[in-house]
């Protein structure tokens, strides 16, 4: 069939394919990464249409104008909140070493908060033991309860906390929750309801609904995992507040922080902006930020991340901290899909003579995603770098230590979705007790891990080796 002359239609669809791959080969690059422009321009070479249509729908990392908006103002309506944590760094303000303060400086210039001395930190490694606790605070709780979190679900462990708010709102405690829309999706509408019932304030974060005026993308999440009781107690980590099994043949390992002192104030500005943008409400009344009391030695520091903090906050500050490191450095993730910065940050750092190990899950729950790291195992183990695939459980637990001073604890993972679409949350600790201690839960991980061998590895199959380089070549669009 001809459409002009002997001009065909095949020959006009075939032309537009290649006006489409020289178009998105000029669009694509700007403002992305080299490897996620590499990822998308693969896509668009053998799939041109259909790739320009996801890659307009999601493949640029931004929040739509609405919420920009927004968050341009926080400056103005959180001016008192914010005077008060500037107020509280300069009292708090503590006396690092150099190689630190220049780590802390990093982290202030990415996030907007300053490290504060005076703080209190636990590990919490037990997953009901820290429901449990963080239900035993919530019953403690005097003044609010704000909680954010990326899945609460309305099965047993979310019902403890469900209940535990319901009797802080019966002794007239204000309770405000967010759940991520996607997320918590198969238990939203229950867990809203459920929360609704007994009084709580709650929202969802980035709703979803081709029908919403203010839909947010699928893609972008608050992956976030925020409590803060009264100002005074902080918990942030890996786990989410759903039932440690609740996929089915996985059982959760997670670890999570129960943080006090000043640096909890910095956890109630992350959770206010949040509150903000997706309510408009302004939560600046005096019991929102409370006068902190030093409760410890350890000095601490907030770091959020997200499309709304451009720079690529938390990839920068792990980059930084492995190239400061002097003899160890430990990273602990489920989800291994580096970019060639961080992987250069740990080979250097092995040949600069730093013990480094990372330790990852065997039991996996993203096929794909677990496909594309192992593409990286070989190389990392020729370089040097000890792999470790803990057995049993889905190690979920998402943190990392360098040498014995600092760690970071928090619930990002080792991938670009945590690094440039996902809001993220990261707590760093500048203290070597609390470093310590997670050197014990890490011996713990390496006892019940298996060390790979770089010869064992390189063994498996040429089928298995060619899907997980596909995969690897997919990875900027996971």
């Amino acid at each position: 069939m001809t459409l002009i002359g002997s001009i065909s239609w095949a020959t006009v669809y075939l032309a537009s394919e290649w006006i489409v791959r020289i178009v998105m080969l000029i669009v694509v690059p700007f403002r992305r990464s080299p490897d996620a422009a590499k990822g998308w321009l693969l896509f668009v070479f053998f799939l041109p249409w259909p790739a320009m249509v996801v890659y307009f729908l999601i493949g640029r990392p931004g929040y739509p104008e609405w919420r920009q908006r927004r968050f341009a103002r926080l400056p103005i309506v959180f001016r008192s909140v914010d005077e008060r944590l500037t107020e509280v760094t300069d009292e708090q303000k503590p006396d690092l070493p150099a190689n630190l303060r220049q780590a802390a400086t990093l982290i202030q210039n990415l996030g907007r908060f300053g490290s504060v001395s005076g703080n209190t930190a636990e590990l919490l490694s037990q997953y009901d033991a820290t429901i449990d606790r963080l239900v035993e605070d919530i019953d403690g709780a005097r003044l609010h309860v704000h909680l954010l979190f990326y899945i609460f679900a309305d099965d047993a462990t979310g019902q403890k906390v469900i209940d535990a708010l319901g009797r802080a709102v019966s002794r007239q405690v204000p309770c405000r929750v967010l759940i991520d829309a996607l997320g918590s999706r198969p238990w939203a509408a229950r867990t809203i309801a459920a929360l609704k019932s007994v009084g709580v304030e709650v929202h969802l974060v980035l709703p979803l609904g081709l029908l919403r005026r203010k839909s947010a993308r699928a893609d972008l999440r608050n992956h976030r995992k925020i409590a803060v009781i009264d100002g005074k107690i902080g918990y942030v980590g890996s786990q989410n507040l759903v039932n440690r099994d609740f996929k089915p043949g996985i059982v959760n390992q997670e670890l999570v922080v129960r943080t006090t002192g000043p640096v909890v104030l910095q956890l109630q500005g992350v959770f206010v902006t949040d509150w903000f943008l997706e309510t408009e409400q302004v939560l600046d009344d005096p019991a929102i930020c409370p006068q902190p009391a030093d409760t410890g030695a350890t000095i601490a520091q907030v770091l959020p991340s997200g499309p709304d903090h451009p720079g690529a906050g938390v990839e920068r500050l792990i980059e930084a901290l492995i190239y400061g490191a002097r003899t160890r450095v430990v990273i602990t993730t489920p989800y291994f899909i580096p970019n060639e910065a961080l992987l250069h940050a740990l080979e250097t750092a092995v040949l600069r003579g730093v013990d480094v190990h990372l330790v990852l899950s065997k039991p996996v729950d993203q096929v794909l995603v677990n496909l594309a790291q192992r593409s990286y195992y070989s190389g990392l183990l020729a370089s040097g770098v000890k792999i470790h695939l803990y057995r049993d459980k889905l190690l979920h637990a998402k943190h990392l230590s360098v040498d014995d001073d600092v760690c970071l604890i928090g619930s990002s993972n080792i991938d670009l979705r945590s690094f440039i679409l996902n809001s993220e949350i990261s707590l760093v600790l500048f203290d070597p007790e609390v470093t310590q201690h997670l050197h014990e839960e890490q011996e713990r991980y390496f006892a019940a891990s298996e060390l790979l061998q770089l010869d064992r590895w390189n063994q498996r199959s040429l089928a298995s080796k060619i899907i997980e380089n596909i995969a690897r070549l997919m990875s900027p669009l996971l």
